[in-house]
């Protein structure tokens, strides 16, 4: 077999477990994720908030991370972006930065660490 066909079926396999629901958001947005937390036999809906600060790879092993400050406290959480798990993405607001992984904002505190709003585009 050829390494063209091996990709057309791991494709093939791939596509009804992808996510089309998921809005379309980059770098520096602030998005809310609703998340299906399992507590014993209980599920409920937890919601996290915060600024995108890195997405990982493409296809279904694909991932982005979250990081947000609570109570003086940055937390960050890495998120599968075709996850059952997840109820829905919602964009908050959109952030206007020019790197691909935002890092930085671990060292930075209170005003320093917010990112410029995007402006939208005229249509």
């Amino acid at each position: 077999m050829s390494a063209t066909s091996n990709a057309n079926i791991l494709a093939s396999l791939e596509s009804p477990q992808k996510r089309t629901d998921v809005p379309q958001f980059r770098i520096g947005d602030t998005v809310r994720v609703n998340y299906r937390v399992v507590e014993g036999d209980k599920t409920r809906v937890q919601a996290f908030q915060g600024i995108v600060i890195k997405r990982h790879r493409g296809g279904l092993t694909a991932t982005f991370t979250v990081r947000k400050v609570s109570f003086g406290v940055g937390v960050e959480r890495t998120f599968p972006a075709h996850s059952p798990r997840i109820e829905s993405v919602e964009l908050v607001s959109s952030g206007d930065v020019r790197r691909a992984r935002l890092f930085y904002l671990r060292t930075l505190r209170g005003k320093a660490a917010r990112v410029k709003a995007r402006k939208q585009q005229r249509t």
